[in-house]
C-alpha cells in the first residue's frame, strides 16, 4: 500500500515535480561547482525574479517569462566573461544586481509582492499542476539530451579550459552550452525549491558527493543519489511537520552535508 501522503493528487504531483528537479539540479551543479562557478545559479535565480514578476504582471506564464530572461542573463554573462571585458565575478554581480534592480521596479509597478510572487520566492511545490509536470519532464529530457551529446566536451573544459581549446573543442559553444542548461534547471525549479533556494539544491548534493567519491562520474551519480534523499526526506516532513517544503528540502541537503564533515567520512 501506498503511504498516507501519496495518497493525495497533490503530493503525488508534488514527487514527481521534486523527483525530476532532484535529477536534473545536481546533473548540471556539478560542472558548475568543478568550475568554481556555483554563483552562476544564484545570479540566473535572482535574474529570473524580473522575468516572474514582468510575466505576472502581464498575465503570462511565469515559468516562461523566468526561462526567457534566465536564458538571456546567461547568455550575457558568458559573452562578457568569454571576450574578457570583465572577470566572471564581476560579471556575475552586474547581472545579479541588474536583474534584482529590475524586480524591484516591476514589483513596485504591480503595487508589491503577491501571493503568486510569493510561491515563486520560496516554492510551493504542492501546487504544481499537471501542466507543469509536462513543462519539467520535456525541459528536463532536453537538459539531459544535451548534457549527453556534450558531456565528454564540458568535461573537459569544466577541468582545464585552455587544454580543451588546444585538443579543438569549441570552448566558447560548450560554455554557452553550460550556462543555457543552468539556466533551464533554475527556470525548472522555481515551484520546487524557489528562487532564493535553487542555487543551493544545485551545489550542496555535489559538494556532498565530493567528500565520497572517488572520479567525476561519482561525484554525478552520488549527488544526485544525495539530492533525491534530499527531497523525499524534505518533502516527507514538510508533510507531516506543515513546513515549507523548499527549505525543509535545502535544510535536509545541507544536515547530509555536515554528515560528510564528520571524521572519517571522507574518501
Amino acid at each position: 500500500m501506498l503511504p498516507e501522503f501519496l495518497s493525495y493528487g497533490f503530493m503525488q504531483r508534488a514527487f514527481a515535480a521534486g523527483l525530476m528537479i532532484g535529477v536534473i539540479a545536481p546533473l548540471i551543479g556539478t560542472f558548475l561547482v568543478v568550475r568554481n562557478y556555483t554563483r552562476l545559479a544564484d545570479t540566473l535565480a535572482h535574474v529570473s525574479l524580473a522575468g516572474v514578476a514582468g510575466a505576472l504582471m502581464a498575465g503570462l506564464d511565469p515559468v516562461a517569462g523566468a526561462v526567457c530572461v534566465a536564458l538571456l542573463a546567461a547568455v550575457g554573462v558568458e559573452a562578457l566573461r568569454g571576450r574578457g571585458n570583465v572577470v566572471a565575478d564581476a560579471a556575475l554581480a552586474i547581472f545579479l544586481w541588474g536583474g534584482i534592480a529590475l524586480a524591484v521596479v516591476l514589483i513596485s509597478l504591480s503595487r508589491g509582492f503577491n501571493v503568486d510572487l510569493f510561491s515563486y520566492l520560496f516554492g510551493s511545490i504542492a501546487t504544481v499542476g499537471g501542466d507543469d509536470l509536462i513543462v519539467i519532464a520535456a525541459l528536463g529530457a532536453l537538459v539531459v539530451l544535451v548534457l549527453g551529446v556534450f558531456y565528454r566536451q564540458m568535461f573537459m573544459v569544466s577541468f582545464h579550459e585552455d587544454l580543451a581549446l588546444a585538443s579543438g573543442i569549441r570552448v566558447r559553444l560548450v560554455n554557452h552550452v553550460l550556462v543555457a542548461l543552468a539556466a533551464l534547471t533554475v527556470a525548472l525549479s522555481l515551484r520546487v525549491v524557489g528562487l532564493l533556494l535553487v542555487g543551493a539544491l544545485m551545489s550542496i548534493p555535489v559538494l556532498a558527493a565530493m567528500r565520497f567519491a572517488r572520479s567525476f562520474r561519482m561525484v554525478i551519480a552520488l549527488s544526485v543519489c544525495l539530492s533525491l534523499a534530499s527531497v523525499v526526506s524534505g518533502l516527507v516532513l514538510s508533510y507531516y511537520l506543515d513546513l515549507a517544503s523548499g527549505g525543509t528540502i535545502v535544510l535536509v541537503s545541507v544536515g547530509i552535508f555536515i554528515v560528510s564533515l564528520l571524521p572519517g567520512r571522507n574518501k
